[in-house]
């Protein structure tokens, strides 16, 4: 099952942070950041396995002082993907983290205020050809245009990357991201499409502070894919409260949802309604558990009754249509046979698995 998606990515000055590109024709990465005390390494570099094994493309760590930053030689040689300190109010420590071998600084230009301080933290990121993050948040703007403008709106955001955009060129810095965020999907939304308008350095994107479950899954995937949709964004985060893993995965889900990444299982499942005899959920749950892992693009329908379920099943990859007794399985569009649930999962797994296989050989 393809998807028909003609997006015309913005097309962006490319940005290098250790062995990852971000921008240009390079695929929209997804990254995460830990939310363990980094003096915890047990706990840090473990998180940092579980995020990589969610495809998780670039990890965040927040350093809040210059001691910890000595751990970063030993929290690198655990990880597989680039790392980015997250520094704030104290430039010596984003100069630390530099000296011990980080490959990214996220800086906030909102509390490193002075241009001597950002002047030698940039200094020295090309130095060492560091990449940095300037992050630009609608709580933290420069008083001076959060005055102009009253409030943390879409031109106030717009006006302070300007602002940062004009430093950098003076500074010839060309290493850079910039991520516009706010709270509030349409200013993120208004003020990225303002940026992208006025510069072709990479973008980061994302709906900051979005919040926990239902409300922060439903606010980044809008303000997210309204942007990728427009062509905005070489780089993404989901920011919800909780275990980071989640973000990496509802990250993917997006890009595969807009056709953007062509990777893993696309699950379809029925809402289901009073005619669903069986358990779609419970069903569902178990299929995608076994089949997480598999990295092959395939679009697997489960559908609870024979309204739509035959035909969502046809034009799957695979699918499992159900009628009152039994399920049938179907493979491009074929139906394979009838079978009880336990057998239909089991038989849809070893097809799968038996694809996968054959692509890898």
């Amino acid at each position: 099952m393809s998807f028909a998606v003609d997006i015309k990515r913005r097309v962006s000055k490319i940005a290098r942070i250790g062995s990852l590109s971000i921008g240009g024709n390079r695929p929209i990465s997804v990254q995460s950041m830990t939310n363990c005390a980094v003096k915890d390494i047990k706990s840090t570099t473990e998180q940092i396995r579980r995020l990589e094994e969610s495809g998780c493309d670039l990890i965040r760590i927040a350093f809040p002082d210059l001691q910890s930053c000595q751990l970063i030689p030993v929290i690198k040689s655990r990880a597989r993907v680039p790392l980015m300190a997250d520094v704030h109010f104290n430039y010596h420590i984003a100069l630390k983290a530099m000296s011990q071998g980080i490959d990214g600084i996220r800086l906030n230009p909102g509390n490193i205020r002075k241009e001597a301080e950002i002047i030698q933290i940039i200094e020295e990121a090309q130095k060492k050809n560091v990449m940095i993050r300037f992050g630009i948040n609608a709580g933290s703007l420069d008083k001076n245009i959060l005055a102009k403008h009253r409030e943390p709106n879409s031109l106030a955001l717009a006006e302070e990357a300007e602002r940062v955009v004009k430093f950098l060129q003076k500074l010839k810095y060309q290493n850079f991201v910039l991520s516009i965020k706010s709270s509030n999907v349409m200013d993120t939304i208004e003020a990225n499409k303002i940026v992208a308008k006025m510069c072709d350095y990479p973008l980061h994107i994302g709906i900051t502070e979005a919040g926990f479950d239902r409300s922060g899954i439903v606010k980044s995937a809008a303000g997210i894919s309204i942007l990728l949709y427009e062509g905005i964004g070489d780089t993404i985060r989901v920011s919800l409260t909780g275990d980071p893993v989640k973000e990496v995965l509802v990250g993917h889900d997006i890009l595969k949802a807009l056709g953007i990444k062509n990777k893993g299982i696309n699950l379809i499942t029925c809402p289901t309604c009073g005619r669903c005899q069986v358990d779609i959920y419970k069903i569902a749950k178990k299929i995608e558990n076994r089949l997480q892992d598999i990295p092959i693009p395939l679009t697997i329908a489960i559908m609870g009754c024979m309204v739509n379920g035959p035909g969502e099943a046809k034009i799957a990859d695979f699918g499992i249509a159900y009628n009152k007794k039994e399920a049938m399985l179907y493979r491009k569009g074929q139906l394979i046979g009838r079978y009880n649930t336990k057998e239909a999962i089991d038989l849809l797994s070893q097809e799968v698995e038996t694809l996968q296989r054959a692509e890898q050989n």
